[in-house]
């Protein structure tokens, strides 16, 4: 694609690689077949070739951004499928988070549009104000259907109301910040924490450590990390996302120069796929390039470092069904495909891939909240691929699509449909039959299928 920056809008940083980028594309639309809002709306821009156009206008131009432009990058997931069907190699994230950063500088949002966005930015990264919110989410449910009849932001925050848990698990008081490995220590990493996915979910990372702990890995909690900024990077609020990451960067550089790391691991793929690219976010500032590219060189998914240690038989037949989701930040993100499943099998369960698992499931960050009826249409034809699966379990590596797909069976359950199956983090499954406790999740759907009588 050809270009006409000027040389005085070269010199930004951003401009120079957004440039780049645009460079690379060859308008060959091979994107359009696996974007899922082209797959939904059929428009063009709402494809990756047709809202790469628009940025480029947008940026060439150096115009503020307008209604349509920002229409059609709002409904973008950045699932980064195209990034993974595109032969040119055309770095689709990084030109839209840019457009992302470049909307929220220059284009002035509705009332509502711009209350909501600063709520979710005010609450999701921090553990303590996230839980207050589900306490309140969970009493303000009854108002849902008043909420559903409201304009825009009454959609929005009935979708909020709706994902929030019936209940919020209970996580370690107090937890120690280094957990031992048995027996002699092959190795020592640090395990991200985050924000959403300990207070939603604590059972994930309770999975890897001990897991890990088990196959002779130290995990270290490092001192004051804390949200990774994915989630507000994702919604054009640079300055907020790079301090995020600029204090963990600071917060791990600290923990290798002092006690030495092997990898940083991620259980949540979404905060993956922005931690490995703290290296290109960070290139042109002089005092954090070399450390954020030294993090990023150690961010590991937790799958990726599975497969490189030397994992036990299973310590009993597993004999279960495994429908895999793969997470769009993990395939198309972080093109880490087969390992999650290998891993599985090798546990003992029988895995089946889903139809259209290139698609994403509609969770995308806070996606399902800003834009709720394209969601849910993703969600529902998610499960239903799934479902065709007959699974007894669902796995996946990322905490959104946990979510988001639970909340979806859910919904067909109480609909009429057939009994939801338990959707579980991948590492939860591994370290149960390697030898941890059975899944809460798991234990709670054999209870309710044996009162229910024969199958």
């Amino acid at each position: 694609m050809q270009t006409s920056f000027t040389p005085a809008q070269l010199a930004d940083p951003a401009n120079a690689s957004s440039e780049k980028i645009l460079r690379t594309c060859v308008h060959c639309g091979f994107c359009t077949a696996t974007c899922p809002t082209y797959l939904l709306l059929g428009d063009e821009l709402d494809s990756p070739r047709g809202r790469i156009y628009l940025i480029k206008d947008m940026l060439e131009g150096q115009k503020p951004a307008t209604p349509e432009v920002v229409t059609h990058i709002d409904r973008c997931l950045s699932c980064l499928s195209c990034m993974t069907t595109c032969p040119s190699g055309v770095h689709y994230m990084h030109l839209v988070d840019h457009a992302r950063a470049y909307i929220e500088k220059t284009y002035r949002r509705s009332i509502s549009d711009r209350l909501l966005r600063a709520l979710l930015a005010a609450t999701l990264p921090h553990r303590a104000r996230f839980r207050s919110a589900i306490i309140f989410a969970r009493l303000a449910k009854p108002l849902k259907g008043a909420m559903g009849s409201l304009p825009l932001l009454g959609a929005r925050l009935a979708a909020m109301l709706e994902l929030a848990p019936a209940s919020v698990p209970r996580g370690p008081a107090r937890r120690p910040r280094v957990f031992p490995a048995e027996g002699a220590r092959k190795g020592r990493v640090a395990l991200l924490d985050g924000c959403v996915q300990p207070v939603l979910k604590p059972s994930i990372n309770e999975a890897a450590i001990r897991l890990l702990n088990r196959l002779g890995i130290e995990v270290v909690f490092p001192q004051g990390e804390g949200c990774c900024g994915a989630l507000v990077h994702h919604m054009g609020r640079e300055a907020s996302s790079h301090a995020f990451a600029a204090h963990n960067i600071e917060v791990w550089h600290a923990e290798i120069e002092k006690s030495g790391l092997d990898a940083i691991l991620i259980t949540a793929s979404g905060c993956g796929t922005t931690i490995k690219d703290y290296g290109f976010m960070f290139r042109n500032d002089a005092r954090l390039a070399a450390k954020a590219a030294k993090v990023s060189a150690l961010a590991k998914d937790i799958s990726e470092h599975l497969t490189k240690l030397d994992l036990p038989a299973p310590s009993h037949p597993m004999g279960l069904t495994v429908a895999y989701h793969s997470a769009c930040s993990m395939q198309h993100g972080q093109k880490i495909t087969e390992e999650p499943k290998n891993l599985l099998r090798k546990a003992g369960f029988s895995v089946k891939d889903v139809a259209e698992g290139h698609i994403c499931c509609g969770s995308a960050g806070v996606y399902n909240i800003l834009q709720p009826e394209l969601a849910e249409k993703l969600r529902d034809r998610k499960i239903g691929h799934i479902a065709r699966t007959k699974p007894d379990i669902v796995a996946t590596g990322n905490i959104g699509c946990i979510t988001q797909i639970a909340k979806g069976f859910l919904d067909r359950e109480r609909a009429g449909g057939s009994a939801a199956p338990p959707v579980l983090h991948t590492v939860e499954l591994l370290d149960w039959a390697l030898g941890g406790p059975k899944p809460e999740e798991i234990a709670k759907a054999v209870l309710t299928r044996e009162m229910a009588g024969p199958v």
